[in-house]
């Protein structure tokens, strides 16, 4: 493999409080809640080794401790795994981005640290090369089916990206997979927390941030309701 189709590393945000699945987060991070008898971020850690991931940077935050005792140095995957801890004051999604740059380097997948996706990651960094734009997001044609749609998909690119105030004409969600440059980042607020949700916005209604349409559904472990279909997804793929 050429250093052109080398992968990108991963970024993976982990530093949530995870509110909405306590109590099973009271003592234990959302990436190490069980999903049919095995840790979820080890399930994601394993399927990004599937993909040809070799570079993975964990942005964490609440419990963090506990995820690097887990996880390691990667090698137990066949990873190198890199921490960026969010410290005393809770950064954001995008202000933690920020913070971990010196590991990421100049170009990365981003990817949420609740989601199991079931999509192939070369072709999304090709789209993003080929694209030019500082940032792609990977979208799904939700139709508010898993969650309210956010964004406007039309012709490559995602025209519009509105997390908090989408507008009824939007059919696509931001299925849980970016990339982003690191100049996609120069401009965001330097007092924490900074949203990534901001970042997406911006880039889109300034023409920046390219599209990629993926046609198979997300699984995520955010909610009760997520961690049981995740649970039911992974019990049926492993059925003896």
């Amino acid at each position: 493999m050429n250093e052109a189709d080398r992968l990108l590393p991963v970024a993976i945000l982990m530093g949530g409080l995870a509110t909405r699945l306590r109590p099973l987060t009271l003592n234990t991070p959302k990436a190490l809640v069980e999903v049919a008898g095995r840790p979820f971020a080890h399930r994601q850690l394993a399927a990004l080794v599937e993909q040809g991931i070799r570079r993975v940077v964990l942005l964490t935050g609440y419990l963090g401790e506990q995820i690097e005792a887990s996880v390691g140095d990667g090698s137990a995957f066949g990873l190198r795994v890199d921490y960026s801890p969010d410290g005393p004051l809770a950064l954001g999604t995008a202000g933690a981005l920020r913070a971990a740059l010196p590991l990421l380097g100049p170009e990365f997948f981003v990817l949420y640290g609740d989601s199991f996706l079931p999509v192939d990651y070369a072709p999304v960094q090709a789209a993003y090369r080929a694209s030019g734009r500082l940032g792609l997001m990977t979208v799904l044609k939700n139709a508010d089916r898993w969650d309210k749609s956010n964004a406007h998909f039309e012709g490559g690119l995602v025209a519009e990206y509105n997390k908090r105030a989408p507008r009824p004409e939007m059919r696509h969600i931001d299925y849980g997979l970016a990339v982003l440059s690191a100049q996609a980042l120069a401009d965001i607020s330097q007092s924490p927390p900074a949203d990534l949700a901001d970042v997406y916005r911006r880039l889109s209604l300034g023409g920046q941030l390219a599209g990629f349409e993926v046609t198979e559904r997300f699984y995520e472990i955010g909610s009760h309701e997520g961690l049981r279909e995740t649970e039911h997804y992974f019990s049926l793929k492993e059925k003896p």
